[in-house]
C-alpha cells in the first residue's frame, strides 16, 4: 500500500478535476475526441510548479509532454472501463470521506483548540497521578464507587501528602499510582492534559474521568518547552565478535583526535558507522524534547546549550555517539506551527469538540428542531434487553420524522437505527435514555452525511482535489495492470531484458585494503613507512599514538573507489599506496586485494532489473497509446500560453 500512496502523489501532480470547463475556454489539444482546455494546463502547471524537481519539467515544452502522456492514460483507463470496477469505487468513495472531513468542521471551535495547543506544546509540566480503573461502559453503580473512591483518595493526598499515599494504594491492577516526569501537549489523552495544564504547580486537581478510569493529578513544576535541538553525531555501534570494550575504545580515540583540534564532520565522515549521516559530517534532523526513542542521546543534546558545543562519548542502545550542537531553537511562532498542530487536533480527543460544535451549526443551517420522540419510547418494551424487540405490527413507518435539506426521513429509518442499536445496549438503560441516544446518533450521523453529499457542489476547492483523486487512483489500477504486474509475472521478458543489457549491473573495481588517517602529514609518512616494512597494525597504532594521543586511525574494509576513507582520485593498485590529503588530513592505503570489476548475477540485481523493465515497457506502450489515440496541438494557443507564463 505504501507504493501505491507514493504513486499517487506523483501521479497527482498532473491530474485535473473532471469539473466542466465553459464553452469559452480555448481548445490546448485533443487526445482523440477529448479536448483539454487550455485553463486546465494553465492551473495544473502553476500549482504544481514548485513541486517539479527536474528543472527540465518546467520548460512548457517539456511540462506539456508529461501532461499529454498523463491524458493519454486517462483516455486508456477509461477506454478499459476501470473507472467502473467496485475496488476502483470503494476506494474512491474511503478517499472521499477521508477528504471531506478536512472541509467539515467549525471554523471558531477548530482555531480555540488549536491556539490552546500552541500553549500546552509551549511548556512542560512534571506531575504525578493517582488512577481508580474504570471501564467506559462501567454501569452507574460501579461508577459512583470508583468517583466515591477516588474522592476519598484526594482527601487522603491532601491531609497525608500526594507521594505518600501515591505509593502506599498503587497496586498496578485496579489502583494506580504513577510518576509521570515531564510532559507536554499531545503526550497525553486531551482530557488529562487539559486538567493537568489547568492545575496549580503544587495543587493536587479535582477527580476527573478519562477512558482509563477516574484520576487525580498533582502537579510540581512547570517550565517553558525546550524547542528543538539540531546535531551532529558520529556513532560507532557494537558490531557483532566485538569486545565489549572494542566500540567505547574506537570512540575515545575519535574523541581525543576532536580534543586535539581534528575536524568533528570529517571524523563523521571517515569514521561514522550512521552511514546516512556521515556524508554530511554526522549531521541529524531536528528533534524536539521527548520525540527520541534514546533518552540518553537526548538528554545530552539538550545539555549542549551553545553551538559547536561537544559532547563526551556517551552509551545508547545503538553503540557509542559524541554529539556536537548545531542549532538550538526555541518553540517556533504560532503561525509557523499551526498548520501542523491543525492537524493533530483532528486526529486527537479534542476532534469530538469539534464535532459537537459542526453538529450544532448544522442543525442551525438546515433548521432542524427538537423531534418529538415519545411514540418511540411507548413502542420499547422488555423484549428489547433481550435482543428480540421487533417493531409492532401497526408501525408508522411512513410518518415523517425529522426533514434535512430537501432530505426527508421517516419513522421507518430511526425504527431500523433502533432494531440494530438493541444489540449494543449493555445493562438496563432506561427506554427514554437508550431512544434519545439512538436519535441523536442517528440526526447527527444525517446531518454529515447530508452535508458531505453536497459538499462538492457547495465548495470548489473540495470540488477540485476530490476530482484528482479520481482521476489519480484510475491511473494508479491503469499502471498497476499494465505495466507494474505484468513486469512481475513476465519472468523471460525480465530474464531477457537482463540479457540483453548486462553492462548496467555490475560490481565496480574494489579493494580489499586497510586506510590509515590522520591529521599530520609527518605521522602519516611514517605510518606509510612501517606499512612498507609489513608491520602489524596494532603495532603501528603502539608506536604512533602516544602519550594518550590519537594520532592515527585504521579502517579496514572491502572499499569501492566511493567508499568515505578513501580520496576520490585514489589509485587502485596492489600494495602501499602514495600519501593522499583527504578532507583535512592524510591517508594512506594498504591494499591487499584488487576485485575487478565483475557481473552481477541476475537474482543479485533483480528488483533494479524489473524496476528499469518497467520504465522500458511504460515507454513503449506509451508509443502505442499516441497511435491509438491521435494527440492534436494548437499551436496558436500553445503560443499564448507560453507568452502568458513568461510575464
Amino acid at each position: 500500500m505504501k507504493l501505491k500512496y507514493y504513486v499517487l502523489f506523483f501521479v497527482l501532480q498532473f491530474a485535473i478535476s473532471g469539473i466542466a470547463q465553459t464553452s469559452k475556454d480555448e481548445v490546448l489539444f485533443t487526445v482523440a475526441d477529448d479536448a483539454v482546455y487550455v485553463s486546465e494546463f494553465l492551473r495544473v502547471y502553476n500549482k504544481n510548479l514548485n513541486l517539479v524537481q527536474d528543472e527540465s519539467q518546467k520548460d512548457v515544452d517539456e511540462y506539456l509532454k508529461l501532461f499529454t502522456n498523463y491524458k493519454l492514460k486517462l483516455k486508456e483507463a477509461k477506454a478499459q472501463g476501470l473507472h467502473e470496477k467496485p475496488s476502483y469505487k470503494r476506494e474512491l468513495e474511503s478517499y472521499k470521506k477521508q477528504l471531506a472531513k478536512n472541509y467539515m468542521t467549525d471554523a471558531k471551535v477548530n482555531d480555540a483548540l488549536v491556539e490552546e495547543a500552541y500553549n500546552h506544546i509551549s511548556n512542560d509540566i512534571k506531575a504525578n497521578h493517582i488512577l481508580v480503573r474504570l471501564a467506559e461502559d462501567a454501569s452507574p453503580q460501579d461508577t459512583l464507587v470508583a468517583y466515591n473512591k477516588i474522592r476519598d483518595l484526594r482527601k487522603r493526598a491532601v491531609n497525608e501528602g500526594f507521594e505518600i499515599v501515591r505509593k502506599q494504594v498503587h497496586n498496578g491492577k485496579t489502583v494506580f499510582g504513577e510518576e509521570l516526569g515531564w510532559f507536554s501537549g499531545f503526550r497525553m489523552v486531551y482530557k488529562f492534559e487539559k486538567v493537568a495544564y489547568n492545575t496549580p504547580v503544587g495543587e493536587i486537581s479535582e477527580p476527573f474521568r478519562t477512558r482509563f478510569g477516574y484520576h487525580i493529578v498533582k502537579v510540581f513544576d512547570k517550565r517553558k518547552a525546550r524547542g528543538e535541538r539540531t546535531v551532529k553525531h558520529i556513532m560507532i555501534s557494537t558490531k557483532q565478535g566485538d569486545t565489549s570494550t572494542d566500540a567505547e575504545t574506537r570512540i575515545k580515540d575519535i574523541y581525543t583526535k576532536i580534543k586535539q583540534g581534528e575536524t568533528f564532520e570529517d571524523l563523521a565522515k571517515e569514521f561514522s558507522d550512521d552511514k546516512n549521516s556521515a556524508p554530511s559530517g554526522g549531521l541529524l534532523k531536528p528533534f524536539s524534547s521527548g520525540q527520541l526513542s534514546v533518552p540518553e542521546f537526548e538528554e545530552a543534546a539538550f545539555a549542549l546549550q551553545n553551538k559547536g558545543d561537544i559532547s563526551e562519548p556517551i552509551k545508547t542502545n545503538f553503540g557509542w555517539h559524541i554529539i556536537k550542537l548545531e542549532n538550538a531553537k526555541p518553540i517556533g511562532a504560532f503561525k509557523e506551527l499551526k498548520p501542523e498542530l491543525e492537524d493533530k487536533v483532528k486526529r486527537d480527543a479534542r476532534s469530538q469538540l469539534i464535532e459537537e460544535a459542526l453538529i450544532s451549526k448544522l442543525k442551525d443551517k438546515y433548521g432542524i428542531t427538537n423531534t418529538d420522540l415519545s411514540y418511540f419510547k411507548t413502542i420499547l418494551n422488555e423484549d428489547f434487553y433481550k435482543r428480540t424487540w421487533k417493531l409492532p405490527e401497526d408501525f408508522k413507518g411512513a410518518a415523517p420524522l425529522v426533514k434535512i435539506g430537501n432530505k426527508q426521513l421517516t419513522n421507518a429509518d430511526f425504527g431500523d437505527v433502533l432494531l440494530s442499536q438493541q444489540k449494543r445496549i449493555r445493562g438496563t438503560q432506561s427506554f427514554d435514555k437508550i431512544v434519545e441516544d439512538a436519535y441523536n446518533s442517528f440526526l447527527n450521523t444525517n446531518l454529515k452525511q447530508y452535508q458531505e453529499e453536497h459538499l462538492e457542489e457547495e465548495n470548489k476547492d473540495y470540488a477540485y482535489i476530490l476530482g484528482e483523486y479520481r482521476d489519480g487512483l484510475l491511473l494508479f489500477d491503469l499502471m498497476e495492470s499494465t505495466i507494474w504486474e505484468a513486469a512481475k509475472t513476465d519472468s523471460v521478458e525480465l530474464k531477457a531484458f537482463y540479457e540483453n543489457n548486462k553492462a548496467n549491473y555490475f560490481w565496480p573495481v574494489r579493494v580489499n585494503a586497510e586506510v590509515a588517517s590522520s591529521a599530520n602529514k609527518k605521522v602519516i609518512n611514517k605510518v606509510a613507512k612501517l606499512m612498507k616494512k609489513n608491520m602489524p597494525t596494532d603495532d603501528i597504532k603502539n608506536l604512533v599514538n602516544t602519550n594518550g594521543e590519537v594520532n592515527v586511525i585504521f579502517t579496514k574494509d572491502t572499499m569501492a573507489t566511493t567508499h568515505q576513507a578513501l580520496p576520490e582520485k585514489f589509485n587502485i593498485s596492489k600494495g602501499v599506496s602514495k600519501v593522499y590529503k583527504h578532507n583535512s588530513g592524510y591517508i594512506v592505503a594498504n591494499v591487499s586485494e584488487v576485485l575487478p570489476k565483475k557481473q552481477k548475477p541476475y537474482e543479485e540485481v533483480k528488483g533494479l532489473v524489473m524496476s528499469d523493465y518497467q520504465t522500458h515497457k511504460e515507454n513503449v506502450w506509451l508509443n502505442q497509446l499516441k497511435e491509438k489515440y491521435k494527440v492534436v496541438v494548437n499551436n496558436d494557443a500553445l503560443k499564448r500560453v507560453k507568452a502568458e507564463l513568461k510575464q
